[in-house]
């Protein structure tokens, strides 16, 4: 890694990656994947699209791939009609394949089913004439707030399957964030637990319910599946799933809908204001979903164990547990639990029991893995993984290794895919098999997605440089904008470069040598330091590129001199050693920033913190380190996953500071 100048651009390109790790020949023979798909995409884009199109069931042929007419409102496969819940499900049971297990369910206790397609279809028919029952058809909204049981997933597809649009809010979330969003887009109908477990313990879930429902309105029902069997408040509006939905019957004849239909509501936090609630509709997300599904993780459906990580709560959820994977008939496992209950272990442990072929998951908990230590994997058997994923935010280059090198044994390949909420399926990644891929870079946009990196006026930048990420082709699973707010859906995505016609990810970006793309975090999170636009991301790698730095989290804080100062916050890895937080150790760590970049970046104070502040999404809270960076009062810690990280990290403000 070497310093490079980066003076003019929007943003400094400082660290260059010259790792590179082809496929193995077996591999690529073997890929979903070939070189001629991006070739294909080039030549004819709509007609690769409506290739892609028919990997679905269509009860009605579309007319028009794309209709950008009105734009930035898309329409796609216009004419067609479908129904997404009979494409993840009916259509597999009746091609024969209706005793294949769709999901391997872990309860975090250590309870487990396996689902069949076959008995997916019976619970989901039951579950949409359930919804029938209550009067809930299509376009009305339904909010689902529900840790990861199977039920969640049969109330996904039972919305779909009738039409109605769903809103899953993460059972993480508060009874204000959740009367916020049921209330925004009038929510007739929720879908709850009595409670979930968490860290082994069953924890209330709805009394959050009861509280948000009062303040709204618009529902009529709630319908509680029984999973800690805790006690409950209970009010005229509730009815136990058991009750209202074992007793329908399992056969159910889906509808064909409007590939423009609705399919749900996801909201999205603002950076100020209320949260955004991001519309997706149906047949060009399922289209978009289905592909990316199978090509970036290489899905063999007769033989490949999958397993994301991700909550349904966030977009991960819905396009790679629920739709993308079932609509390739996968065989996936769904697991209710977090990564340490009842030991570090876990997940390998699950890896392990289920011959799991391909395992998706963020950033932050291969760095969480990396500070409980390579030891821990190693008592596995992990022999079975041939494809890892990375999602979330980018991923540097230090844990990229540690993944291929702890989990995938060295050879597995890794795709690291970049998208958002907004764009519904993934959208920058390498292909497996086909792309030598490098530690951290999400590398090339997908095969019929256009993607580049541009400057302040939207002029695309050279190899070698930085600035902003923009899409500047319309895209099937794109959002169809803010429910209920076409303003905002303008301001927020398509005015910054408004002329040009690009789609502005808020997200920075560089070019390398390659013309390979690398993702630096959110643009609000660029740090000012003399005159140099530096990304934390950046910053961070060099730190985790440090053999004793498990995770770091990077501000910008005032500075009289420099304009902003780098603070940096450092979690050690296991076995770092008691003398790794000492001042000769946070000098070491400086200089090596310093060398693996450049002294511009080097930061004006390192904390050794035992935690980060993180939402309970695995998100790091870096207004919370600004705050303390700032010796400002620290803000609203209500959304952390552990509010009390912040008081260790504010106790320990004087460790670490710089003496030069």
């Amino acid at each position: 890694m070497t310093q490079s100048p980066g003076q003019g651009n929007a943003l400094d390109n400082l660290l260059t990656e010259s790792r590179t790790f082809p496929p193995s020949d077996e591999f690529a023979a073997q890929a979903n994947a070939q070189p001629a798909l991006y070739e294909e995409a080039k030549a004819d884009r709509e007609a690769f699209w409506a290739k892609q199109a028919e990997r679905l069931h269509w009860d009605t042929k579309w007319d028009q791939v794309l209709d950008w007419s009105g734009a930035p409102f898309a329409k796609w496969f216009v004419g067609g009609k479908l129904n997404v819940a009979y494409n993840c499900v009916d259509r597999h049971v009746e091609s024969g394949h209706g005793d294949q297990v769709a999901i391997h369910w872990e309860g975090e206790p250590g309870d487990s089913r396996a689902i069949t397609y076959a008995e997916l279809q019976r619970e989901v028919s039951k579950a949409a004439n359930a919804l029938t029952s209550l009067g809930i058809g299509a376009e009305d909204r339904v909010a689902i707030y529900m840790p990861m049981v199977p039920e969640a997933i049969f109330a996904m597809l039972a919305c779909a399957r009738v039409g109605a649009m769903h809103s899953v809010v993460f059972g993480g979330f508060s009874a204000e964030a959740l009367r916020t969003r049921i209330e925004d887009s009038a929510c007739r109908l929720v879908i709850t637990t009595d409670g979930q477990y968490r860290r082994g313990n069953p924890a209330p879930l709805k009394p959050a319910v009861d509280e948000a429902v009062a303040g709204a309105p618009s529902v009529e029902k709630v319908i509680v599946v029984k999973r800690t069997d805790t006690e409950v408040a209970w009010t005229d509006k509730d009815v136990w799933w058991h009750e209202l939905v074992d007793s329908q019957s399992d056969q159910h004849t889906p509808e064909a809908f409007d590939s423009e239909h609705p399919l749900f509501i996801l909201y999205t936090s603002g950076t100020t204001g209320k949260p955004k609630g991001i519309l997706h509709t149906s047949g060009g997300y399922l289209t978009q979903a289905s592909y990316t599904h199978n090509y970036v993780f290489d899905l063999k459906p007769d033989t490949d164990v999958y397993w994301c990580t991700a909550d349904i709560g966030w977009v991960t959820g819905h396009s790679y547990i629920v739709y993308g994977p079932l609509s390739n008939r996968v065989t996936q496992v769904v697991y209710e639990g977090t990564p340490n209950t009842p030991h570090e272990g876990r997940h390998w442990e699950i890896v392990q029991k289920y011959g799991v072929s391909i395992y998706y998951t963020a950033p932050t908990l291969i760095r969480t893995f990396m500070k409980w230590g390579a030891d821990i994997p190693a008592k596995y058997d992990l022999s079975s993984l041939r494809v890892l994923g990375s999602v979330g935010e980018p991923i540097n280059p230090e844990a990229w290794i540690w993944y291929r090198e702890n989990v995938g044994g060295g050879k597995a390949p890794i795709v690291d895919t970049w998208w958002q909420t907004e764009t519904g399926a993934i959208m920058i990644s390498p292909l497996p098999g086909v792309v030598s891929t490098k530690p951290g870079s999400a590398q090339r946009p997908l095969p019929g997605i256009g993607a580049k990196v541009v400057n302040d006026e939207g002029v695309e930048v050279e190899h070698g440089g930085g600035g902003y990420l923009v899409l500047d082709e319309p895209w099937p699973s794109m959002l169809r904008g803010i429910w209920g707010d076409e303003e905002r859906y303008r301001d927020t995505y398509w005015s910054r470069f408004g002329e040009q016609g690009f789609y502005f990810a808020g997200d920075g970006a560089k070019y390398d040598a390659d013309g390979d793309i690398w993702l630096l975090g959110r643009v609000d999170d660029v740090m000012n330091v003399s005159g140099h636009r530096i990304s934390t991301t950046e910053v961070e790698s060099a730190l985790v590129s440090h053999p004793t730095v498990a995770e770091a989290a990077v501000v910008g804080a005032s500075d009289d001199t420099t304009g902003q100062g780098i603070v940096a916050f450092v979690i050690l890895r296991g076995g770092a050693g008691a003398d790794a937080g000492g001042a000769e150790a946070i000098k070491a760590l400086r200089d090596h920033v310093a060398k693996e970049i450049g002294p511009i970046a080097k930061p004006r104070q390192i904390m050794v913190v035992p935690e980060l502040p993180k939402t309970r999404s695995g998100k790091i809270m870096r207004r919370l380190l600004r705050d303390v960076a700032e010796n400002r009062t620290v803000g609203d810690v209500t959304t952390l996953a552990d509010s009390s990280v912040m008081d260790l990290i504010s106790a320990g403000l004087q460790s670490g500071k710089a003496e030069d």
